[in-house]
This record gives structure tokens, sequence and C-alpha cells, in this order.
């Protein structure tokens, strides 16, 4: 394998072997602590404009299939692990995780600390850095590292949005049978969803309860959604800084009180920020499926699967919002719901894809709204 070099903007280099495609990537390093489902991770829109470790030390060991893919392509830059399997065992496999970077152009690097570089971003925040295997030069990369612009304020849910409405109609995945058609008795509830970056087991969860789903761009008008005639709307994940995303905020803004609403991560920040509460970086973020997170009111803790860099700061909240999640680890809000309209959000991932299946009610919860039981 070719040399390749992971550098930090703060000087901070690791050496290392490269491994998928050859080049020079830029981005945002963050860590996600995850034991598995790398291949959901990496296909994850929400990673669009970052680099990711993994903590956990082997990786590729099942390969990749097709099925799993929570997008059309990866987003991740660049990907840093600490062995990358050189062999894969799946019945499902189709491909060696080293072939699927190559494909996709995504540069990576093994044979480094990955314990030590997690320590690196916890103690000192997450920052730029650079991965290569055509500048080896120390100096130079930490140099281009500092450079870097960063994501604070930057829009890029226009990279990951589609660009134009489609329906979705694929159910969940069943044993034997692939993605599914789930066909549910009585009424089927029309449901608009933004798309900000959304994941696919997003939708399949929404089709499985009886959901037919029209997704469109995440710049559509509000009253091109209201146009539609919806049951509800949901706001889906997407990536980066949710200020960077005014128009957003703006068309939700418009859609308060008109309808249902549910949102996930970045659609949970747009819904606050519609409402006037402030989003704030977190210093390393929550990326991984394993986050504790608190109910409120049942006081149940739920093990939760996130991914994001941002948050709601709790006491920005206006008075028509309540706090319903809280995270055990930084006490951080991880979910809210409007007093009196039926509109609820939060900021943890409830798809278990991949991730465990504690918050799946919150989609039978979305469901009982939109039937007006809630």
């Amino acid at each position: 394998s070719m040399e390749a070099l992971l550098a930090f903007a703060d000087g901070r280099i690791f050496e290392g072997r490269s491994f998928g495609a050859n080049g020079e990537v830029l981005g945002e390093l963050v860590f996600n602590t995850s034991m598995t489902g790398y291949q959901e991770i990496l296909t994850d829109p929400s990673y669009e404009g970052q680099m990711l470790v993994m903590t956990y030390p082997l990786i590729g060991n099942y390969g990749i299939n097709s099925e799993d893919f929570e997008s059309a392509r990866p987003w991740t830059k660049g990907f840093v692990v600490k062995e990358n399997s050189g062999i894969h065992v799946n019945w499902r496999a189709e491909l060696p995780l080293n072939q699927f970077l190559k494909k996709h152009g995504i540069v990576g690097i093994e044979g480094v600390d990955t314990r030590a570089i997690t320590v690196h971003i916890r103690d000192k925040g997450a920052q730029e850095a650079v991965i290569s295997t055509t500048d080896l030069n120390p100096e130079s990369l930490v140099e281009k590292a500092r450079k870097s612009s960063g994501l604070i304020g930057k829009d890029l849910v226009k990279n990951v949005t589609c660009s134009e409405k489609y329906s979705w109609t694929e159910g969940a995945w069943e044993l034997g049978k692939g993605h599914a058609q789930n066909h549910f008795p009585g009424k089927r509830f029309k449901v608009v969803a933004y798309d900000f970056g959304v994941k696919k087991n997003i939708l399949r969860m929404l089709v499985q309860r009886g959901c037919d789903v029209a997704v469109v761009p995440a710049f559509t008008r509000a009253d091109k959604v209201l146009s539609l005639n919806p049951d509800g709307i949901f706001l889906s994940n997407g990536p980066g800084d949710p200020a960077g995303v005014s128009y957003a905020i703006e068309n939700v803004k418009q859609l308060i009180g008109k309808k249902p609403i549910f949102g996930i991560c970045l659609g949970h920040q747009i819904l606050c920020m519609a409402f006037g509460a402030k989003s704030f970086k977190l210093r390393f973020g929550h990326r991984g499926g394993n986050q504790p997170v608190i109910d409120l009111n049942t006081q149940k803790v739920e093990i939760t699967s996130q991914n994001h860099g941002f948050a709601i700061v709790t006491e920005s909240l206006p008075e028509d919002l309540m706090p319903t999640h809280i995270n055990l680890n930084d006490k951080t809000l991880e979910g809210i719901r409007h007093k009196t309209l039926p509109i609820f959000s939060v900021q943890y991932h409830p798809e278990s894809s991949p991730g465990p299946h504690d918050a799946d009610y919150l989609f039978d919860n979305f469901i009982k709204m939109m039937k007006g039981n809630v």
C-alpha cells in the first residue's frame, strides 16, 4: 500500500497506509462510535463536507451490498480506520469496502491509531483536516487544513437534496423478500417529505406504516407543499449548519399550524429555528449508535443512533415548545413538541440504520398525530 498522511489544522500528524482512492481531501474530521453499519454511515448524506474516523478497530469485514444504501452514493469525503479487513464474509456482500471506496473516489487511510485520533478530537474539538497520498509534506498539509473554511454558515443541503419531486414506495427490508412493499388496511396517509439529505430507511419506515410518500426538494415553497394536500409533513435529516439553510426555515414558518409536522435531526433544528430558537456548534458532535437519551415524559432511557454536529440551545425555545428528550451524556436537547399544535421533532435518528430500534415508536406517533389521536 502507498503511504498516506492525516494532518489536523492544529498541527497533529498521523502516518498510515492508503486504501480506497488515491488523492487528497479536505474537510472537518469527526468520529463515529458504531461497531457496525459502516455502509449505512458512509451513504448518509449528513456526512457531506466531512471526513470520518471509525472508533471500532476492524472495518470492512462484511463487505458492501446494494440493498443497504441510505442514499444513491457515499458522501463522506475521507475515511479513516485502524484496519481495513482484507477479506469480507457475508452472504449479501457484493464487493469489498476498498473497491467500493475506489469506485466512488473516496480517499481512505488505515494503519493509524484511531483511539488517539478520537481522543484528540474529543479534547481539541472537531476541526479541519486533510488526508493525502500525493503530498507527504506534513507542514504543507497542516497549512492546507488551516486554510479550509469549515462548515459554519454553509448551505450543504443544496449539494444533497433531490432536484425534483418523486414518490417513494419501498417498504422495510424483509428476510427473503428484500425491500418489500407493505400494505396496511384502512386509511393511507399522504406525507410530503422535505429532502434535506433524507435517509432511505426513514422513507421505508413511513411506507411500512401505510404512508404514501412524496419527496420534495429542500427549496420547495410552502404553498407548493400545501397544494399537494398532505395529511402530514416530514422534515428530514441533512448535513451541516441549520443557519445555512434560511430558505428552509422560512418555508417551515409558513407551514406551522397548517398540517401535522415531524422532524428528525436537521429537520428538528430547522423546525425549532422556525419558532425562533437558536442553534450552536457542538464541540465534537454526537455520532454513533449508542447515545443515551431520556424521555422526560416516561423517564425511560432510549439508546439512540445519532449523527449531528450542531444542536438547539434549550434555553432559546419559545414558550410554545417544550423539551421532550434530553441527552444523558451532555444534557443537550434531543426532542421537542408543541404544547397545542400537532408538531414534534427529535435530534436523533429513530430509523435504526444503523442503530438500535428503541425509538421507532416515534413513527407510530406521527401516524397517530395524522389521525388526530395525539
